[in-house]
């Protein structure tokens, strides 16, 4: 019965795994711009991933009796690493002057960008 019960743990993992999966595929294909892009890459993909390391975890901890440091340890370091990489690599191109989409409705990045633009001018030589 226990067997079962992880089986079914591990197959909700993996199935969840593939699902968040599909749809970081679908939003790279359907979204307009950059910005929405990477917002799907960086989220989804990197709930998928967790969810299927989980499970191979799981698997071979309970199923197989090797508890596996290095799954524990690429688990963290993506859940880490994943949404800040997607984060700077929108700000990149932003910075790079890439406009958002029509559709978009807010820009709260253009006033920040603006404001630090007239800091940098009113700044004398010496304080840089």
């Amino acid at each position: 019965m226990e067997t079962i019960i992880i089986n079914i743990v591990i197959i909700v993992l993996m199935s969840t795994g593939v699902i968040f999966s599909v749809v970081t595929a679908l939003g790279l294909i359907r979204l307009p711009d950059v910005y929405t892009r990477t917002h799907a890459a960086s989220k989804s993909s990197t709930l998928g991933v967790l969810c299927v390391l989980l499970a191979a975890f799981i698997h071979f901890w309970l199923i197989e009796g090797i508890f596996n440091t290095q799954l524990i340890i690429a688990i963290a370091f993506l859940f880490i690493t994943a949404p800040v990489g997607g984060h700077l690599i929108g700000r990149a191109a932003y910075m790079s002057g890439i406009k958002v989409t029509e559709e978009t409705v807010r820009d709260d990045m253009k006033d920040a960008v603006k404001e630090a633009k007239q800091e940098l001018r009113d700044r004398k030589p010496t304080e840089l």
